[in-house]
């Protein structure tokens, strides 16, 4: 069976028979599209030169590099959707701790925003003062975790068998990922702290 070298798809058929008999042959096509024609004509060649009877199980195996590749892009997806799971537990999760960290912040400083008032800050002031806060909360916890990575992707890199690449654009994504977790969960106690009436906020007794 003549063959051509192409990168397009391939099929290996593996003879586990004795040792002095060929243990594989690697066969490759020069179009995809051939790969099943040629993987039923290997399967059909094989059973005829080992002398299989009808109905019996076959002596060798026929692997299909297309299917390999299919099968760990399935598994390197699903890894992938798991990963992206366990990110959004941990960032709403996250989130929840910052938004209770605001909210005790707003109640503990209400003659401080009542005092801010009483001096000429409006509520978009106030709003934007505790969201700039909830903001530099989550990019601080961001600016760790990112550090946290690098350093254990460098480690992996040295230490382990793998080679690991750094992408400059996921660690933009990370960074925006913690910006919009600390805007997104700062703002119902930073709404909060401008609706506050500044009369009542100057007689709170923190």
């Amino acid at each position: 069976t003549p063959a051509t070298a192409a990168p397009a798809a391939g099929a290996a058929a593996a003879v586990p028979r004795q040792a002095s008999t060929v243990q594989q042959i690697s066969v490759m096509v020069g179009r995809a599209e051939d790969l099943a024609y040629v993987e039923e004509e290997l399967n059909s060649l094989l059973r005829q030169r080992h002398r299989i009877a009808p109905g019996a199980e076959d002596d060798f195996a026929v692997r299909n590099i297309a299917e390999i590749v299919s099968t760990r892009t399935q598994t390197t997806r699903l890894m992938s959707l798991l990963l992206g799971a366990v990110a959004s537990i941990s960032l709403i999760v996250g989130g929840i701790g910052i938004m209770n960290i605001m909210l005790v912040s707003v109640t503990e400083r209400i003659r401080e925003i009542g005092l801010r008032m009483a001096v000429g800050a409006g509520p978009k002031e106030i709003q934007a003062q505790f969201l700039a806060e909830a903001m530099l909360i989550s990019l601080g916890g961001g600016f760790i975790g990112i550090a946290l990575g690098v350093g254990g992707a460098l480690l992996a890199s040295k230490f382990g068998a793998l080679p690991v690449m750094l992408d400059a654009k996921v660690v933009l994504m990370a960074t925006g990922f913690s910006v919009a977790t600390g805007l997104f969960f700062g703002f119902y106690p930073a709404r909060k702290a401008a609706r506050l009436d500044p009369i009542e906020a100057l007689r709170h007794q923190g």
